[in-house]
């Protein structure tokens, strides 16, 4: 898959605040003295298992809510909450591998003024088989509006900077009805751009229960990177 006209906004959060969010089997890292909630929305296009032909392939937009975390001494993400804009895609994906996966109407539009992304989730989620609902997305709203577009030239992070810590993990968690499912992507390092954002609606925080930042994102930008990953596992 190759990701597309993404933006990463990241917000830093109280992490006593934020810890009882986290599965117990998971530590949640913390910069600086605070924990990190990104969201992520971006442009997945060429989708699909490795070898098979360009035609079956797929395209959708998608929004992520994620923080960082480690597992028995290894970093990663954890996932929140993963909206798409493909009710085929997301209720395939939230039925087999029981992601928080959720279908939303979305908008994703580049032009000259940078990128237009928008996302309103359905209220109704999907049953996932053997584990129950996610249940933050039923008594709240999920919607987020914004429009960004790149300001500098591309970098990739050094080690040790804020931005390396936040994009640069290779392994990726979510719950799965009281246990805890994990995988892996792969890919180049990221190449980011500093980035312009204008949030214009996003209660992304709300829907997912968790306690809402205040104060501007630290924003970059990637134009495009190509990526594999892997089918998620329990642990």
């Amino acid at each position: 898959m190759t990701w597309r006209d993404g933006l990463f906004a990241h917000w830093p959060v109280d992490p006593d605040a934020l810890q009882p969010h986290v599965p117990r089997a998971l530590t949640l890292e913390t910069r600086a003295g605070s924990a990190w909630v990104g969201v992520l929305p971006f442009v997945l296009v060429n989708v699909g298992l490795r070898g098979t032909p360009s035609v079956t392939r797929l395209a959708f937009p998608e929004l992520n809510v994620r923080t960082y975390v480690r597992h028995r001494g290894d970093p990663g993400l954890f996932f929140f909450s993963i909206d798409v804009g493909s009710s085929l895609v997301a209720g395939t994906v939230a039925r087999t591998t029981r992601l928080p996966v959720h279908y939303a109407n979305m908008r994703a539009s580049s032009g000259g003024e940078g990128v237009g992304f928008s996302s309103n989730r359905h209220d109704r989620p999907f049953e996932r088989s053997g584990a129950s609902s996610h249940a933050s997305s039923a008594e709240a709203p999920a919607r987020f509006e914004a429009t960004y577009e790149p300001t500098g030239s591309s970098f990739e992070p050094d080690p040790g900077t804020l931005e390396h810590w936040l994009v640069e993990r290779r392994r990726f968690y979510a719950p799965a009805n009281g246990g805890l499912l994990a995988g892996e992507i792969a890919h180049d390092p990221w190449p980011l751009q500093p980035a312009d954002v204008t949030v214009h609606e996003n209660t992304m925080f709300e829907a997912n229960g968790l306690p809402t930042p205040t104060g501007e994102p630290i924003a970059h930008y990637c134009g495009e990177l190509e990526m594999t990953g892997s089918f998620p596992r329990r642990l």
